[in-house]
């Protein structure tokens, strides 16, 4: 759970499988992760605030981007130790509050995919 936890809340190491942030992820503090769309490195994508950050065992903060037109979801990231490894759960809620709650929710769940593949590549 420690080397993980590196890879979710550090802002060099959420370039490697995710976005670049801007600064690493404090409970109580807010974030802004940026693109690394071509010709538009460095831009912010993704903005939201740490609610809570207990290493290296729960995260969770808000999410919200431009097409979620200003609503803000929540993401709880839970890490438990395994035999060999981390068992890594998201938790990823609020789409009832956007505009089209199943194409949002199913949208950003294909998204998270493709990041877990990232993510697992990197950090073995």
């Amino acid at each position: 759970p420690d080397h993980v936890w590196k890879f979710l809340t550090e802002a060099d190491k959420l370039a490697l499988w995710f976005h670049r942030g801007a600064a690493d992820l404090v409970e109580g503090g807010d974030y802004v992760l940026e693109t690394n769309s071509p010709g538009k490195e460095g831009e912010p994508l993704l903005t939201g605030k740490v609610l809570e950050a207990k290493k290296p065992e729960r995260l969770v903060h808000t999410f919200t981007h431009e097409w979620l037109k200003g609503v803000e979801t929540t993401c709880v990231w839970t890490l438990e130790a395994a035999k060999g490894g981390t068992i890594l759960t998201l938790v990823h809620s609020g789409w009832e509050k956007a505009e089209d709650p199943f194409a949002q929710g199913a949208s950003h769940d294909a998204g998270w995919d493709e990041h877990f593949v990232r993510l697992r590549r990197v950090m073995s």
